[in-house]
């Protein structure tokens, strides 16, 4: 029981850090479409990114298709990390990174926990 609970606070954590994101660039996309267009990528991609954290952070919280949303996720933090981040002279955006780089590998060993039965 104990590890059921940690899985269960392990998923809302993480799709505490998507969801309010997603809502976020929903009523708040200036600064997101600003910074989107600093590194050339197409603010028509905005509601886009807005629905795979929401949709995706919700599906990891329920457990419904929870690999293939975890791994959603993970592809998208890869895809944050190379295109937002990789100035890696900058330490901060080195930092943020790394930060995406960890947070794609526990949504990889995430969805592969979705592949086996839970641990009691």
């Amino acid at each position: 029981m104990p590890w059921i609970l940690a899985a269960w606070l392990g998923r809302a954590l993480i799709a505490f850090l998507f969801v309010p994101a997603g809502v976020l660039k929903l009523t708040g996309p200036r600064p997101f479409l600003d910074h989107m267009a600093q590194h050339h990528v197409p603010g028509v991609l905005l509601p886009a990114v807005a629905a795979l954290e929401i949709g995706a952070g919700v599906l990891v919280l329920v457990g419904w298709q929870g690999r293939w949303a975890a791994l959603a996720l993970a592809a998208f933090c890869l895809a944050t990390a190379f295109v937002f981040h990789f100035d890696l002279g900058d330490k901060v955006e080195r930092t943020q990174f790394v930060k995406d780089l960890a947070i794609a590998g526990g949504l990889f060993i995430l969805a592969a926990s979705f592949a086996r039965p839970a641990v009691t």
